[in-house]
């Protein structure tokens, strides 16, 4: 099995709110059809909007929703179908083979089938700095960065993929792909985000403890990062 993350662009003229239902109502059971399991949606809505200081911008325009998932092969021959459905669901959409580490599994508020799962997810599309290996990049990321990552956000699940190739054409570049999940106060209230709620000294030390671990691997400049609401779809 190999895991996908495909970005979809919704047309012009739709609605993110008309997009996103959709989604959720008619692209999920055509991928399913199609041979994809374990699907996932993060989807750009009104419920994140108090989170939109918190974007950043590299494409333009932006992805409008995220599709992850598994199949059984990522080869031509066996994508297509998928490839098929998903071209269907949006104006455009671009779609990668990662590897997935489950660094915090949540645990804490577990999804409910085909609901809006509890707070909100950020999406992190990255690319690793160009003036050291791509080796180096990933021996800071997954030996340090990750955890820092843990002890200074109020992350209840941290999953990296880490990009192999992409499988369409046309796709943007990157390096990584990162979803994190936070309470819903950590949208708007910095402390609540970097896990340091009455304690203005803490939040100081965590955004710069993040900030410094961040340089040593990211590409700064060539990061998307959105927020979503996330739907777990179980098999």
């Amino acid at each position: 099995m190999e895991k996908v993350i495909a970005a979809l662009w919704a047309p012009d003229g739709e609605s993110r709110a008309t997009f996103n239902q959709r989604l959720l109502e008619e692209l999920v059971p055509e991928l399913q059809a199609a041979g994809a399991l374990h699907i996932r949606l993060n989807l750009r809505d009104d419920a994140v909007e108090p989170a939109q200081s918190l974007t950043q911008i590299w494409q333009a325009p932006q992805q409008d929703a995220v599709a992850q998932f598994w199949v059984p092969s990522s080869h031509a021959m066996f994508f297509g179908a998928v490839d098929t459905v998903l071209n269907q669901y949006s104006a455009h959409h671009a779609a990668w083979l990662v590897i997935e580490s489950t660094i915090i599994p949540n645990k804490d508020h577990p999804p409910v089938r085909g609901e809006r799962s509890y707070g909100w997810s950020q999406m992190a599309f990255l690319n690793f700095r160009v003036d050291q290996s791509h080796a180096e990049s990933i021996q800071h990321w997954h030996d340090h960065h990750t955890n820092v990552a843990i002890v200074t956000q109020s992350n209840f699940e941290y999953a990296q993929n880490l990009v192999i190739r992409a499988l369409t054409p046309d796709a943007p570049k990157y390096d990584a792909i990162v979803e994190e999940c936070f309470p819903p106060e950590a949208m708007s209230d910095p402390a609540a985000f970097f896990d340091a709620v009455n304690d203005p000294t803490l939040l100081e030390d965590n955004i710069r403890r993040m900030m410094e671990s961040c340089a040593g691997f990211l590409k700064f400049g060539e990061l998307d990062v959105i927020p979503t609401s996330q739907y777990v779809i179980h098999d």
